[in-house]
């Protein structure tokens, strides 16, 4: 018989509360099983080799001899499929058992597909950490595979949620942005006011692109976390080198877009200085200040607040990589550290650069990193 097992694991905080998700098919596309199992506390990347081995086992129990495995999880497709290596102990050990539920049927096939295609796994994941937030017990819920495969912390599912995380006092877990500056430009070479205009990435900056990207790829919970990304060429070829190192699913946003310098676009700071003396003074010292047919600092920050409030909506408790501009980047790392405008002022990117916050459901927040070049 064969059959179609879509599988799918996340974990609120990685590590934090994790939960997995499978579904089984037959060829016509009709469920046969599903799995939901609650795991504790574990990374993205465990719960995803959990999710694998419950739909592999419930393929088992149902006869089937001829398997096509579909998952969003990139690293767990290459990983099986023998192109890339494994790394990190735990998943080996995730993999070495996977391999052998495999070695049980006649034929088995790897596939990645876009996360929106394997929503039914997913929501199986996410009801196995609802189940167990809202006072479940600790076995797994009716019609799953038995218990998880990763022993909570001491304390239930609800404390973990409920606790302060850490010196900062706050409360869930956190929705983590991984903020990454495009590689260079000719107009960053020259030091140019690089708004809208739609420059590619030099060559130095291709390789500063993959350089991030190769970093980003080794991260724990990143590989197949979703990237957001500005529309501009330059942080577009950045982003695509980041998805592809990570199996990630790419989307544009126009939220993430840089300044608009609008009479200022192409100027070197000295020009813009020397043509507009007075303007350019008090814009260095008042974020409510335009450019001449521009964009103020505050708007940037204020659509800016509004893609963080959509990323923490719709991505609450996971990783997600945002690829983007200098004055995107520190509105994102404003909103963390809760200070004033004169951070644009204070702060340096450097190209290429990683920095991290994480932002709490209880609305507070945490920045873990800033200007990492580490990678170049």
């Amino acid at each position: 018989m064969r059959v179609v097992v879509e599988a799918d694991g996340g974990s609120r905080g990685n590590p934090g509360p994790a939960g997995c998700g499978a579904v089984v098919r037959d060829a016509a596309g009709a469920v046969l099983a599903e799995r939901s199992k609650w795991l504790g506390v574990a990374t993205n990347n465990v719960a995803e080799y959990q999710g694998l081995l419950a739909g592999l086992r419930a393929a088992a129990e149902l006869g089937a001899d001829d398997v096509a495995v579909r998952m969003d999880s990139k690293l767990v497709v290459e990983q099986l499929s023998g192109r890339w290596k494994i790394k990190h102990e735990v998943l080996r050990a995730l993999a070495e058992e996977a391999r052998e539920l495999v070695a049980g049927f006649t034929s088995v096939t790897f596939d990645w597909i876009p996360r929106a295609e394997n929503a039914h796994a997913d929501r199986l994941a996410n009801a196995a950490m609802d189940d167990r937030a809202d006072g479940g017990s600790d076995a797994a819920p009716a019609g799953t595979a038995g218990p998880a495969g990763t022993a909570p912390e001491s304390g239930t599912a609800a404390q973990d949620r409920t606790r302060p995380s850490g010196w900062n006092g706050a409360v869930g877990s956190p929705t983590k942005i991984l903020l990454v500056r495009h590689g260079q430009t000719a107009m960053s070479v020259d030091r140019r006011y690089s708004g809208r205009g739609d420059v590619p990435l030099t060559e130095l900056g291709e390789r500063q692109a993959r350089a991030a990207a190769a970093r980003l790829a080794e991260m724990d919970g990143v590989p197949g976390a979703p990237v957001l990304a500005s529309p501009l060429g330059r942080t577009r070829q950045t982003a695509e080198a980041i998805a592809a190192a990570t199996g990630s699913e790419l989307t544009f946003h126009d939220g993430l877009l840089e300044t608009d310098f609008g009479g200022w676009e192409g100027l070197t700071f000295t020009e813009a200085a020397a043509e507009f003396p007075r303007l350019h003074r008090s814009w260095l010292g008042d974020s409510t200040v335009e450019p001449p047919d521009g964009e103020s600092l505050e708007a940037v920050f204020e659509r800016v607040t509004a893609v963080r409030d959509e990323i923490v909506d719709r991505y609450a408790g996971r990783t997600v990589v945002v690829v983007s501009h200098v004055t995107p980047i520190k509105a994102m790392l404003r909103l963390g550290l809760d200070v004033g405008p004169s951070l644009y002022y204070r702060l340096h990117l450097d190209l290429a650069s990683l920095s991290i916050v994480e932002f709490y459901p209880d609305d507070n927040a945490s920045v873990r990193l800033v200007n990492d070049i580490s990678h170049l």
